[in-house]
């Protein structure tokens, strides 16, 4: 009877190492366990239901990078929805304070003061070991994506044109602008890049795709020179629809975390790589109006950071490899097939065929969980 019940209590789950994502979820629920009464005290209050905790959630932040937790709520004075930002590591706790300084240094920035917006900050509280922002939530009458295509085309364009009006060179406060921005030049792009595609071969150990990322680093090698003629310019690392509302004709960041000073077409490759995905005519269109409009260098420049960006990205899926398990993993997998795609098309100046793009978002719906589906709602 004693070795009967020995063995079975080696195999009971309960003696099973906790998971990353079942680490994540004990981390959530004790912090907002925490953090819901000192909101309370302070007139807000948070929603029972929080979609951008639940999901991929756990995938989508670094491994050994800032944790910080994305709730939603409402002020009890008058219900007005807000977004509330927790953060209870050293390094969550410094991303929130470098992205309130990059909100304040963007609206004195006379360029940005008609045309980029940010939600008004409600509230900021340093209170049992963690930073608390509450910003109000812009609301908007539809996604991004669901506007009409000459609609997004000519939002994305004033982003982005707007963007480009800041140099790092023409602002009296320069010293003060770039350390509070940060700044990547060519040599940083370079070894970025070769430090990614060492990371996805030593994982992904797959030889078509290690031959188009060899083919990626040679295109950036040879052409420095290009990426570093457009540095300096004020550029957001993560510029998508998931991070800009509109409304009443009003453009809102929610992430100023992500802007630098690095070359000016990294927004426009980031944009237009994630729109080959979600609206490719759109992508298109930006591509036609850098080519119709703008000078060969720039074009040159403009695919080169395309470049650069997909294989952030494919690198960014890669690691989840040795994170996830089942169905998050077979998701995984298909991301990084799907974007190898992409970047061999944009090696060779084209775009992927509509029957790749819907085949993977096919796949990619199969295989997303319920938690993730519910996450994404509005997110585009």
């Amino acid at each position: 009877m004693a070795t009967t019940h020995t063995t079975t209590h080696a195999h009971h789950p309960m003696n099973k190492p906790a998971t990353e994502k079942e680490i994540w979820e004990q981390y959530c629920a004790s912090g907002i366990a925490i953090v819901r009464p000192l909101l309370t005290k302070h007139g807000v209050i948070l929603d029972e239901a929080q979609p951008h905790i639940a999901g991929e959630r756990y995938l989508t932040r670094p491994l050994a990078g800032a944790k910080k937790l994305l709730l939603l709520g409402k002020r009890s004075s008058d219900k007005m929805r807000v977004v509330i930002k927790v953060a209870s590591d050293t390094a969550g706790i410094a991303e929130i304070q470098h992205e309130r300084t990059c909100r304040e240094m963007l609206s004195s920035m006379e360029f940005a003061h008609s045309i980029l917006h940010s939600p008004d900050e409600l509230l900021f509280i340093h209170e049992q070991n963690r930073a608390i922002l509450v910003s109000e939530f812009i609301e908007q009458p539809c996604s991004f994506t669901e506007r009409p295509i000459s609609e997004q085309f000519t939002l994305a364009l004033s982003i982005l044109k707007a963007q480009e009006q800041a140099h790092a060179t023409t602002h009296g406060h320069i010293k003060t602008v770039r350390k509070t921005f940060g700044e990547v030049h060519a040599d940083d792009y370079l070894t970025k890049c070769q430090t990614y595609i060492t990371e996805i071969n030593a994982s992904a150990k797959n030889q078509t795709l290690e031959q188009t990322l060899g083919q990626s680093l040679q295109l950036f090698k040879e052409s420095t020179k290009t990426i570093e003629q457009y540095t300096g310019f004020l550029t957001n690392w993560d510029l998508t629809p998931q991070n800009i509302r509109v409304t009443n004709e009003r453009i809102y960041f929610l992430d100023h975390a992500s802007f630098h000073f690095g070359n000016k077409h990294e927004s426009w490759a980031r944009f237009i790589n994630f729109m080959s995905l979600y609206e490719p005519q759109v992508a298109q269109a930006l591509m036609e109006y850098v080519h119709s409009n703008r000078a060969h260098e720039e074009v040159a420049s403009l695919k080169l950071m395309r470049i650069y960006r997909l294989v952030e990205l494919i690198r960014f899926y890669t690691e989840w490899l040795m994170r996830a398990e089942g169905n998050v993993r077979e998701l995984a997998l298909a991301r990084i097939d799907f974007w190898q795609e992409v970047l061999k098309a944009t090696i060779s100046d084209t775009f992927i065929s509509e029957e790749t793009r819907k085949e993977y978002m096919k796949k990619r719906d199969s295989l997303r969980s319920d938690d993730e589906k519910k996450r994404q709602i509005g997110l585009h």
